[in-house]
Order: structure tokens, then sequence, then C-alpha cells
């Protein structure tokens, strides 16, 4: 017991200490590492495993159902893109924007279209499609298409009960139409109260007429 206390050597007793103070060091250091490894802390069983985790809610969130949910268009829509609208259905209404016009006032002309079916549908309402025309009596005066330019076809869907109307009106200048009187003068129509009546067919469907009065 007395050389554990007192170290005997050639040495100083210090040294003695000294060494035996590394080697109790290392040899607890190796005990702190053998524990660690048995222990393994921060590995408990009730804690979630991040990377497990991550691929259920990744997987959740691309469930067929979300998909689904995200992708599907209402089946009216679905429909109405590839239904062409039935000409009984559709009404067109034309228009002027007065019924009686003083002497030098130009009518302006225009047209109104609604669905009167129960689904959404497509109608060509283009210009390509569109004829005004304005009669008196039994004798036709003038026509849109005489000398129309730059007509275009303008598919579009006709929602029930939902009217659609022209962009901009047409003026029409009180004369006489002819295809072949496009580069030149044209006469003026009879006025002085004299009645006229505008109908209008888009698409192959005719309105009914709508009579005004030039001064």
């Amino acid at each position: 017991m007395s050389t554990l206390k007192h170290p005997v050597g050639p040495q100083s007793e210090k040294v003695y200490w000294r060494r035996r103070l590394i080697v109790g060091l290392g040899i607890a250091a190796v005990i702190v590492v053998i524990f660690l490894i048995i222990v393994r802390p921060g590995s408990s069983s009730g804690e979630p495993n991040p990377t497990a985790s991550s691929v259920t809610s990744s997987s959740s969130t691309a469930s067929p159902k979300a998909t689904t949910a995200a992708t599907t268009i209402p089946t009216e829509k679905t429909d109405a893109a590839g239904a062409a609208c039935k000409p009984s259905n559709v009404q067109v209404t034309a228009i002027t924007d007065h019924d009686h016009y003083a002497a030098g006032e130009n009518p302006q002309l225009s047209l109104s279209i609604v669905n009167n079916g129960t689904k959404a549908c497509v109608f060509n309402a283009g210009t390509s499609k569109q004829v005004f025309t304005i009669t008196s009596g039994t004798e036709k005066y003038w026509v849109s298409t005489d000398c129309q330019t730059g007509a275009v076809d303008a598919e579009v869907t006709l929602k029930p009960g939902v009217p659609i109307s022209s962009a901009a009106p047409i003026a029409w200048d009180r004369t006489r139409s002819a295809a072949d009187t496009c580069d030149t003068a044209r006469d003026a129509v009879t006025a002085a109260g004299a009645s006229y009546h505008l109908t209008v067919s888009v698409d192959g469907v005719k309105s009914a007429s709508a009579q005004f009065i030039l001064d």
C-alpha cells in the first residue's frame, strides 16, 4: 500500500503520479467510448424517423385523389368544347341604336345572340358568318357582305341565357349597295319618313326584322 501512495523509483514522486494520471484518463476515455457505442443516445424508438416522415408526407401529397381534384374539369365545360349549338336553340336579334333618325343621321347596326338551350355550346359568330340586310317592302337596299373585306371566323361558347353582342356597330350611310359599287359613288336611299327593316343572319340563324324610319 505504501508503494501506491508513495511511488518508489529513481525519479521524483511527482513524475510517477503524473504518469498514473495520464494512464487513468486514457482508461476513462475508453470506458466512455464503449458506453456510447452500447447506449447510442438519440436513437430512442419513441422519436419519429425523419426520413420515413418525409416519404409519408410526399406520398400523401401525390395521392390519386389530390391529383384528380386538381385536374378535373367540370362536365359542362368539357361538353361545350366539342358540342355545336343547335340552330333551333340560338336566337339572333337585329338591333338599331334608334327607331327614328333625323336627316343626315346614320343608323348604327348591331346584333345580339343568345343560347336558349339548357347547356353551353359552341357557335361561329364571326364576321364571316354575319349578314346584315336592309329592306323596304319587298325591295332589298343594302347588304353588309356586298363589299366586305377581312371577314373572320370566331367560334364562341354560348352559355344558356347569357347574350353576347357586337363589339362595335356598323354605320349605314343610307346608300344602296351592290357588289359592283364598292369603288364607286352609291345612290342615296329615299328618306323623308321612309320605313326600313333590318334583319341579321349569323351562321344560318336569321333574326326577326327591326323597323326604323329615316327622315
